[in-house]
């Protein structure tokens, strides 16, 4: 697909009304030069908050993260990763979709779509399948977020049956970062939603063995 292409594609579906971070993020990414065998870390806040290519020291990976960012956002933006042609795409998406009242369906229905997009777009892609993380309403932020840890669970299940399904992998970050009592652990986040450095070093150790090595 060429950029013009992909321009008009995206045209077609309407400019969603995102926040303008989002636009400035998706505007951001059009302006960077492509490298060979990029790694991109596909996703939200979570995935934003990392500075991925420092913590592997490798500068084939790339933040795609946007703070706030669903499953659609995903898809209105997902012509910019594939046209790349990455080597892989590690994927997290869904908790904000949660938030804003969408159905466990809806979010997996829209996961389907963002491997299918992927598929026929980068079919030499590999995609990584990352779980959702688990949620701490202990701290009273992100109330709408922090409350969602049962349809967590669900989501987690059915992507975890749909990699097994499609010969994907699957990475279970959500039993590295849960405590005892099913909620995200105290020492890896200060607001029950996001990470902090320790949380980013277990994720890095959870990934590293799938890690392309060109």
């Amino acid at each position: 697909m060429t950029d013009i292409q992909s321009q008009n594609s995206k045209e077609k579906c309407g400019k969603p009304n995102y926040s303008p971070y989002y636009f400035h993020r998706v505007d951001h990414f059009e302006k960077l030069p492509d490298t060979d065998n990029e790694i991109f870390f596909l996703g939200n806040s979570i995935s934003d908050g990392c500075e991925w290519s420092e913590l592997f020291g490798d500068l084939r990976f790339k933040n795609r993260g946007i703070s706030g960012d669903i499953t659609d956002g995903i898809l209105y933006r997902l012509y910019q990763i594939t046209r790349c042609k990455p080597s892989q795409v590690f994927l997290m998406i869904g908790i904000n979709d949660l938030a804003q009242g969408k159905s466990v369906e809806y979010i997996v229905n829209n996961h389907l779509k963002i491997y299918d997009r992927i598929e026929k777009e980068s079919p030499s892609t590999q995609i990584i399948v990352e779980s959702l993380l688990p949620v701490n309403d202990v701290y009273k932020l992100f109330s709408s977020h922090t409350n969602k840890g049962g349809s967590v669970l669900e989501i987690n299940k059915k992507l975890k049956v749909i990699c097994e399904q499609r010969g994907y992998n699957y990475v279970d970050l959500f039993s590295q970062m849960v405590n005892d009592k099913g909620k995200l652990r105290k020492d890896i986040s200060a607001d029950g939603l996001h990470l902090n450095g320790l949380g980013y070093r277990i994720w890095k150790q959870e990934i590293l063995n799938l890690i392309d090595k060109k």
